[in-house]
């Protein structure tokens, strides 16, 4: 069983930079693929981002491609997203997840474990 706590969120202005940050407990975190997904009030979970056990692979939304960037420590147990240039329409719960096989790395469905999330507010 793998346990999952994201971290950094807060209140930023538009424009702004922040760093998620997920520690993973529980597990053999180097077996995982990680991602982060987000999901906004009235809004269905959406990926925001996901990195392969080895970090060699990265895939992105195109909503964030060149405003975040995913990356893992795997001595640490953790996996970091840092987003930057930040919009209101970024604004939503963000979710840590674990997944142990998968191809696309896109879909809920791919992940068997996530975290409680943390809350990201971009003023405007």
């Amino acid at each position: 069983q793998v346990q999952l706590v994201e971290s950094g969120g807060g209140l930023v202005q538009a424009g702004g930079s922040l760093r998620l940050s997920c520690a993973a407990s529980g597990g053999t975190f180097r077996e995982y693929f990680m991602g982060w997904f987000r999901q906004a009030p009235g809004k269905e979970r959406e990926f925001v981002a996901a990195i392969s056990w080895s970090g060699g692979r990265t895939v992105y939304a195109d909503s964030v491609k060149g405003r975040f960037t995913i990356s893992r420590d795997n001595a640490k147990n953790t996996v970091y997203v840092q987003m930057s240039s930040l919009k209101p329409e970024d604004t939503a719960v963000y979710y840590c997840a674990a997944g142990y096989s998968g191809d696309s790395y896109y879909y809920t469905y791919e992940y068997d474990y996530w975290g409680q999330g943390t809350q990201v507010t971009v003023s405007s």
